[in-house]
């Protein structure tokens, strides 16, 4: 409740004089890539390879069984290292039971909002986990997956050229926002190209 509060005093502070803004989103607000540092270095996963963006809201069970390679997205998603239902079943069949398993997400992989990803499950590289999707079974490389369980719906080749063709036809496809090197703060001229773009207003 006070750290709350505190939070929320900071952040007043901060929006209103434009001090300690920077201090605050890192503390209490981490994006990505800081988050994605702060589990690599305190959350006892078996590795986690370089350039993973992982945000806050990202549930892992069982940190010791999931190894990330590099350039691996987690949106608020979940790892199951375990199937909680051995615990009732043992008590209710008085028999000896376990049910944990790795989850080995490879290089290049994003795993979309509220997928769960169950236990002894190898992912990509190079794939990519819909939002929504209960993956129970491997990701093959190169594949997106989709759905209740999760099954192959396309490719990812097959998907960056799609959407390379869609971003030539934008009318901010020449922004800095769109290359693969640019880190640079957030750009409110781009929000407003594409605020007009979808809404037929003036930029």
């Amino acid at each position: 409740m006070i750290t709350r509060l505190l939070g929320r005093l900071v952040a007043t502070y901060a929006r209103r004089t434009g001090r300690l803004l920077g201090l605050y989103r890192r503390l209490c607000s981490p994006d990505g890539a800081a988050w994605g540092e702060i589990v690599k270095r305190h959350f006892g996963l078996a590795a986690v390879g370089e350039g993973c963006l992982i945000q806050m809201n990202a549930v892992i069970t069982d940190p010791a069984y999931v190894r990330l390679g590099n350039n691996v997205h987690l949106t608020g998603c979940t790892l199951f290292g375990h199937d909680g239902s051995v615990a009732m079943l043992k008590r209710a069949y008085g028999v000896a039971l376990d049910k944990v398993g790795k989850i080995d997400i490879r290089d290049n992989v994003f795993v979309g909002h509220q997928a769960i990803i169950m236990p002894g499950v190898t992912i990509g590289p190079d794939a990519i986990v819909a939002a929504g999707s209960v993956v129970t079974h491997d990701v093959p490389p190169g594949s997106i997956v989709g759905g209740v369980p999760a099954r192959v719906i396309g490719s990812v080749p097959a998907l960056v050229e799609r959407l390379q063709a869609e971003t030539r036809a934008l009318p901010w496809h020449d922004h800095p926002h769109m290359q693969p090197a640019y880190a640079g703060p957030p750009d409110a001229r781009l929000d407003r190209l594409r605020i007009a773009h979808f809404f037929g207003q003036a930029a």
